[in-house]
């Protein structure tokens, strides 16, 4: 679980209704209409804009903001490194039975196809599409949010104009005022809270877990053709350590 996304949220949220409660109840802020206006309208436009296969999607996409296991990049390189130095020992076949201890399935579909044979350019033809459909995924998914961060406010602004027609078509009723009036304000208002507090930094951080898994795919990417090439594990340790900073590199080699 990132507890950053989690800490993140609880936080946020914990301050803006603690500034709420300090100036008064909290029932103030809670407009039916209002929530009817910017919740339902920013998810009918969005259904506009996408289509529905879509957005089924996203629900799946989500689970890489709360759930997501970062694996070490010192660790995949000194496993690339044992695989290498096996395969230059037993035979690339000897890896078959490495299989067992690889829970990533993009590199176990690398190994496989090393396994089986198949040339260092076909390897990386088929993996290569692999990390683009990757990326796109993770793409869509931070897009969808954006636009959400996009429609939210909007559709706060409608709501307002709303409350203001209301208001101004019965100003010779004062008991109506208030109530057209707290429509107006609180969709500007909720639009705000969804936008900048939901939905851009759900996008933002979809962006940053499409980076980080794409390059450990590209790292991964790279120590599958090294073996498939028969490279020398210091060799390929040093090609692997070339996407880290320096002072994050340790060699397995003492």
């Amino acid at each position: 679980m990132d507890l950053a996304t989690i800490i993140g949220i609880v936080s946020a949220f914990a301050l803006v209704l603690a500034a709420m409660l300090y100036g008064g109840s909290l029932t103030m802020f809670i407009d039916p209409a209002s929530i009817l206006i910017v919740i339902g309208g920013t998810i009918g436009v969005t259904l506009i804009n996408y289509p529905m296969r879509d957005i089924v999607k996203l629900f799946s996409i989500m689970k890489h903001l709360f759930f997501y296991k970062i694996v070490p990049v010192g660790k995949i390189i000194s496993q690339f490194v044992e695989f290498a130095t096996r395969a230059r020992r037993e035979g690339i076949l000897a890896l078959e039975s490495s299989m067992k201890e690889v829970d990533d399935p993009f590199l176990a579909k690398g190994l496989q196809l090393t396994i089986d044979g198949l040339e260092p350019a076909s390897i990386k033809e088929i993996l290569e599409t692999e990390i683009d459909y990757v990326g796109e995924r993770h793409r869509l998914g931070a897009e969808i949010f954006m636009t959400m961060g996009t429609f939210a406010p909007a559709m706060g602004m409608i709501g307002t104009l709303i409350g203001l027609v209301q208001m101004l078509q019965n100003m010779s009723d004062p008991s109506s005022i208030g109530p057209a009036m707290a429509v107006a304000i609180l969709t500007t208002f909720y639009g705000s809270v969804m936008a900048n507090m939901i939905f851009l930094p759900m996008s933002g951080k979809l962006k940053n877990r499409s980076s980080e898994e794409v390059m450990t795919k590209e790292i991964m990417l790279n120590g599958i053709l090294s073996i498939a090439r028969g490279d020398n594990p210091r060799v390929i340790e040093q090609k692997l350590h070339s996407f880290i900073p320096p002072n994050l590199r340790q060699s397995v080699f003492k």
